[in-house]
């Protein structure tokens, strides 16, 4: 059986949902940040970044989210959450699933995470300042140039739309109106509306 180690309010939500939609057999194993088990030692030996999500799989660990969407994907094609057989289309999912990772969340986690890139009290309080406006560009992006609607590659739900919805829930913490998106918003009210969301906030309340 898969065990996912995940931190409620994390970006490890996209993989918890993709195993819903893949009717996944796995175990869910709470990682809990307040007391700081991700940095002790049995934690760790599963990912030494010290973060979540990981996956254990019967032929060992996955981390970072792209990766472990992927595997979901490839382990479950029964699904359908990526078209396995078309190399541009899947090409494509995994650019979208790469600007989240690389470029959306990194500019997020300036805001609760400056002290990773500086430690002068100035600069940080810069980093947090430009959240909203960085954020606001990368949505608008979305938004406009690669959002295909109603899903984010078009008709077909992806491994991409859980992960576009994680990251949509934080817009209002980031200090955006989601009003702004309203293809985005739009489609993080139908991803709410899902049963495998109603299961996974079930499973991290």
């Amino acid at each position: 059986m898969l065990k996912f180690y995940f931190a409620p309010q994390t970006c490890a939500l996209a993989s918890h949902l993709a195993l819903e939609e893949a009717g996944a057999v796995y175990e869910a194993i709470r990682v809990d940040f307040a007391k700081e088990e991700q940095r002790k030692p049995d934690y760790l030996k599963i990912n030494p970044k010290g973060r979540v999500p990981a996956l254990v799989t019967d032929r060992g660990i996955l981390t970072e989210t792209p990766a472990i969407l992927f595997y979901i994907a490839q382990t479950h094609p029964a699904a359908n959450l990526a078209p396995l057989n078309d190399a541009f289309e899947l090409g494509r999912i995994q650019a979208f699933n790469s600007y989240l990772c690389s470029t959306v969340h990194v500019a997020h986690a300036h805001k609760p995470r400056g002290y990773r890139w500086a430690d002068d009290a100035a600069a940080i309080a810069e980093m947090k300042r430009k959240v909203p406006e960085n954020i606001a560009a990368c949505f608008a992006l979305i938004e406009d140039e690669m959002f295909a609607g109603p899903f984010v590659m078009g008709d077909n739900f992806t491994i991409a739309d859980p992960y576009l919805f994680t990251i949509a829930t934080w817009l209002e913490g980031d200090g955006v109106d989601p009003a702004q998106f309203p293809k985005v918003l739009a489609h993080r009210n139908r991803m709410a509306a899902r049963p495998a969301f109603r299961r996974v906030l079930a499973a991290q309340a």
